[in-house]
């Protein structure tokens, strides 16, 4: 376990972390997909932990974004474009900031979370 922990704090570093930041709506925020990722889980878990625990999360701290900040955000990266990762997305993604990340380690309850926020908050 401590092995696995370790490896997952040397794989992640915060310049990685940095490039997955975005300023919309005057805030600093990562993308649902990307926090996922870096979380080792799915999407669709880290909006069900969300929607489950709504009133720890106000928009200040998570917003769906809407259709013209999406395609704003989709030409800032060539990786997420019509034909590539994102085209078969159903609904319009949620982004956190900062203080939503410290948030999620705590409802995920797992080394990996806590050592990802920490490495987030760095970032």
């Amino acid at each position: 376990m401590e092995e696995n922990k370790l490896a997952i704090q040397n794989e992640l570093n915060i310049e990685d972390i940095k490039s997955l930041i975005y300023t919309i709506r005057d805030k600093q925020v990562m993308l649902d997909s990307d926090v996922a990722n870096i979380y080792r889980c799915e999407t669709k878990y880290v909006n069900r932990v969300v929607k489950r625990n709504i009133e720890r999360f106000p928009e200040e701290f998570c917003f769906q974004l809407n259709e013209k900040e999406f395609k704003v955000l989709r030409c800032q990266f060539v990786t997420l474009n019509e034909n590539g990762r994102g085209q078969h997305r159903k609904y319009l993604p949620y982004v956190f900031t900062e203080q939503w990340i410290g948030m999620l380690s705590a409802l995920l309850k797992s080394d990996i979370a806590v050592s990802v926020s920490v490495k987030i908050m760095k970032a």
